[in-house]
């Protein structure tokens, strides 16, 4: 794996937007930090989800989005100011994309350890933040979806550290992989079959998936 880094970091709390004549409560604009923050087991500190059923906990304490798809979204959304955090993640990376990297690839950021454990699948809120109804339909077809982490071991992070690989799942079984089984585009039965002996996978993935089966 090419080496990877951290380049941004951004925090937000949640705040009340108009969007088509309603009120919704969002943590998804998110702002960059210059200074160096303590990574917790639920999230970064200074950083808080809106909706708890849906948006933080353990298996999604941290939402990385890798820079090298915003030249993707340029070309997508034309004229619209995209600077890192865009798309509402706490860490906009470079190295990592999610068809070569693991659900259960660890990896050391500054004195922080965290573990791959899913894609991002958008909700409403999406459009939301760009003003476009047709924003999460974009987003998911684009493939382009960032992962989560799970916080193994709190510590310290800030932009610019690098992050090292410390172990790769043994299934191989790729954050794209999940995507994938998700839209149904692998029918085979052999990746939903490894997906099922993740151990790193959430139980909720876990259970939407032996359903499927």
């Amino acid at each position: 794996m090419a080496k990877s880094k951290l380049i941004s970091v951004q925090v937000g709390q949640p705040r009340t937007v108009e969007f088509h004549g309603h009120e919704v409560n969002t943590a998804i604009f998110k702002s960059p930090v210059a200074h160096r923050l303590p990574l917790r087991f639920l999230n970064l500190e200074g950083d808080r989800q809106a909706d708890l059923t849906v948006h933080g906990g353990p298996d999604k304490a941290v939402y990385a989005y890798p820079s090298e798809h915003y030249s993707y979204w340029r070309g997508e959304l034309p004229g619209e100011d995209l600077p890192w955090g865009s798309f509402g993640e706490n860490f906009t990376t470079e190295g990592l994309l999610e068809d070569s990297i693991r659900v259960g690839d660890r990896f050391r950021i500054g004195t922080a350890e965290v573990m791959v454990t899913q894609p991002r699948m958008p909700c409403y809120k999406l459009g939301v933040k760009f003003g476009r109804d047709e924003m999460v339909k974009k987003f998911l077809a684009s493939r382009r979806s960032g992962f989560y982490f799970r916080v193994m071991r709190e510590g310290e992070i800030g932009a610019g550290d690098k992050m090292e690989a410390l172990s790769h799942d043994d299934h191989k079984v790729t954050v794209a992989d999940i995507t994938r089984l998700y839209l149904k585009e692998d029918k085979s039965g052999q990746l939903l079959a490894r997906v099922l002996e993740v151990p790193a996978l959430p139980e909720s993935w876990r259970d939407y998936f032996r359903h499927r089966a």
